[in-house]
């Protein structure tokens, strides 16, 4: 339940907004039940709400930073991929005659696929194009390995080698897609962002109350920002494969 609202940068918007919202009313309503604060106590109550919101500041900013090296790593591992994929490619030359052709042909469909992989967004389709990568890269290296049994030659050594690079890239890069805020993150800042709206409601007074609401939401659009972020697949802000879009037309131009 959790990763599937983790996995929506629009429900945590809604999540958050809703809760943030509820904090401060509930803060709110105990200031109003309360006697009214004198003003050491309510000095030292803006001072325990500054230093509160000045953390949750921290948290957010962290978080964020978190979120963003995230999407860098993948950002960069898309790059080495699209690399990876292209050097095999002319490195498959070095291979027999057919077994190059075999290669070359294993590769296009491969790159195909990891395509398919940045832009699916439903899980069952997602499913199939792991299941077909993985067939394709046994069949990859099954061609390899029978040219390099064939013809143990160094040239044919350094196509092996290519080859394991094809596949060791696309293993980082679906580490790097699973590599997210962990929950548990989420939670304790949730936690903060609770408690600080709390303060702040209960900070407010007589019709001035309602400029404290402004606080959820501008806290909810930070959260969104994270995740969305953070959200390889359901995000607006998305990885784009341009390297391998590129590789694919020049390839296909070919």
């Amino acid at each position: 339940m959790v990763s599937n609202v983790l996995d929506s940068p629009y429900a945590v918007f809604a999540l958050s907004l809703a809760l943030l919202w509820t904090a401060v009313q509930i803060g709110a309503f105990i200031s109003r039940k309360l006697p009214p604060l004198t003003d050491d106590v309510r000095d030292d109550l803006v001072l325990v709400t500054n230093a509160s919101l000045t953390l949750l500041a921290l948290i957010i900013g962290f978080s964020f930073s978190m979120a963003v090296s995230r999407y860098d790593q993948r950002k960069n591992y898309e790059e080495e991929e699209a690399n990876a994929i292209g050097t095999e490619y002319v490195r498959s030359d070095l291979l027999p005659t057919s077994d190059a052709a075999k290669v070359r042909e294993l590769l296009t469909r491969y790159l195909d696929q990891r395509l398919l992989f940045y832009t699916a967004r439903d899980s069952q389709q997602l499913e199939r194009v792991n299941s077909e990568t993985s067939r394709l890269q046994a069949d990859m290296w099954a061609a390899v390995r029978a040219a390099a049994a064939a013809e143990p030659t160094p040239t044919v050594a350094l196509a092996v080698a290519g080859m394991n690079d094809v596949l060791n890239r696309q293993g980082y890069t679906q580490a790097a897609w699973w590599n997210r805020i962990p929950p548990e993150a989420w939670g304790l800042m949730m936690s903060l962002a609770f408690c600080c709206s709390l303060l702040v409601g209960y900070s407010a007074h007589g019709k001035e109350k309602f400029l404290f609401t402004i606080l959820p939401f501008l806290v909810s659009v930070a959260l969104f920002l994270i995740a969305d972020i953070d959200s390889p697949r359901t995000g607006v802000i998305r990885v784009l494969p341009q390297n391998l879009i590129s590789l694919q037309q020049s390839l296909h131009s070919q």
